[in-house]
Formats: structure tokens, sequence, C-alpha cells
């Protein structure tokens, strides 16, 4: 039997570029190695976030050539952890970034990526509008990083609206999915505890959720309240409010016993999609 899995989410704050990004990050994964986590995950733009009204503006690089992602390669190297990159801003093939999640091993090496799908294009009010896609371009495939410890399928912030990802992140073997955001404050205390445990509970897995907090330069604000949701839908960390270290202890044998008690992955059966309907009232 597997032992448990200790975990920690850092809850940074969004910070304008690499070197300062850097700062914040890692002080949080130093305490959270002497505190003796297996595993570290940071949350979407982790590498640095900034807004100039309605877009978005990261600090980006080229993947082989980024600072922040460098230094947490060499980190996770030295202290021989394993780290989840929520997402960086990496430069993109026509203009626009990137929004790319990577899982890094023990020996500081990249085992995965995942470039973001979804993107946030939404008017919350006539003053707080986002329109990610003017300076990202999407990804187009689900990814499931092969680790050590667990099957691990990785999602970012808007993803989680999306419950067809989840669902195939979880059919491919996905023990947890991580779910990295900047959820805005705003949409963040309307749903973000809901929708968590809800893909938590469709899919009989982990759901693991590293958000930024605080003020975003430049615009906006980032919501917090990290989680860690058991596949119950019982949330076992609760990040809060205030920047640091969100730690749990996850037994993954329970993925096993609650898809037994209740197995909705097998029970899925093909349908005809519903069709638009059109008003047949009689003028």
């Amino acid at each position: 039997m597997p032992r448990p899995l200790d975990i920690a989410c850092l809850q940074t704050r969004p910070m304008p570029c690499f070197a300062s990004a850097l700062d914040e990050v890692i002080p949080l994964a130093e305490a959270a190695v002497q505190a003796g986590a297996d595993m570290l995950f940071l949350p979407e733009y982790c590498g640095g976030l900034k807004s100039d009204g309605h877009k978005l503006r990261p600090p980006a690089a080229p993947e082989e050539e980024h600072p922040f992602l460098q230094e947490i390669c060499e980190f996770a190297q030295a202290r021989k952890i394993w780290i989840n990159v929520g997402s960086i801003a990496v430069t993109g093939p026509d203009g626009r970034i990137l929004n790319r999640g990577l899982m890094i091993d023990d020996q500081g090496r990249i085992r995965g990526r995942y470039d973001k799908i979804h993107l946030f294009d939404v008017a919350l009010s006539d003053y707080e509008v986002y329109r990610e896609s003017e300076t990202v371009a999407p990804g187009n495939a689900a990814v499931v990083h092969d680790t050590p410890f667990a099957a691990i399928g990785h999602t970012i912030c808007y993803d989680l609206r999306f419950p067809q990802l989840f669902r195939d992140l979880a059919c491919a073997g996905a023990q947890i999915i991580t779910c990295p955001a900047a959820f805005t404050k705003r949409t963040g205390e309307a749903h973000w505890h809901i929708l968590n445990r809800a893909r938590a509970i469709e899919n009989t897995c982990f759901v693991v959720s590293s958000c930024a907090i605080g003020p975003i330069p430049g615009g906006g604000e980032s919501y917090g309240h990290s989680l860690v949701v058991n596949p119950w839908g019982e949330v076992l960390a609760d990040g809060g409010h205030l920047p640091g270290v969100v730690k749990a202890r996850i037994d993954l044998e329970q993925v096993t016993r609650t898809s037994a008690r209740i197995p909705s992955l097998t029970h899925g059966r093909s349908f005809h999609s519903a069709t638009k309907k059109t008003d047949r009232s009689v003028a």
C-alpha cells in the first residue's frame, strides 16, 4: 500500500517581473521542503503577472532560457523535490504567449508540459473585462503527468469551468488533478470552492488547486484560497486570504475506495446531442 503523500501549495502574490516572482516563491518553497513536503504545487503565472487594462501582460521568455523556470529547476535538483509549476508565460510562435504549466522532477528535469486550453475571455461588468486570447495562444492537448507518487492531470484556472476536460483526465488515469489559478476575487467568491469540489466529486479524484492571492500589478485581484479537495468532495486544506504554504496529507487509496463506491467513471453512455430549440409559437 502506498504511503500517504505530503503536498504543499504555495499561495503566492502576483509579481510584475521574474526577479520579484522568485523572491516570492523561493522562501515559501524552502519552508515547504523543511516541513516535509514530497511535492510542491505553484499557482498560475507564478513566474510573474501584471495587467494592462483588460489584457494580461505576464513577463515572458522562451522556455529554454526562462529565468524563473531555470531557478525553479535548480531548486528542485538541489532540494530533491518534485515541483508542479502551475504556469508561466512562455514565448509563443505567433507573437502571443503560451500559458504553460510544467512538471519538474527531483533532478531538475522537465517531465511534462501543459498549455492552457480554455482562455479567459469574459466581461464581468462594464469595467471588469478580460481578453486572455488577445495575448495568449490556446493549447490543444490534455496532459497527465507520470510521477512516482501519482498520475497527475494538469489544468489551469478557467479550465475549471469545463468538466469534460477533467473527465478526460480522470478516465486517462489521473488520481490527482491540479488546477493552478489566478482566479479573480469576484468569481472566486462566487464559484471557486463549489467548482473545485464538484470536479473532485464528479471524477472521484483529488483536486489540488494552488491559487495566487492579492492585487495584480496594473489592475485586478486574485482570490487565493488554495484548495486540496478529496474524492468525496471534502476540503482538506484552504489557504485563506494570505500568502503562505498550504499543506495537506493525502491518501491515494481513497481514489480507489471512492471509485468503488460510486463508479461513475465507468457509467458514461453515448447519446444524441441536444439540438437548439426554435421558437414555434404562432404570432
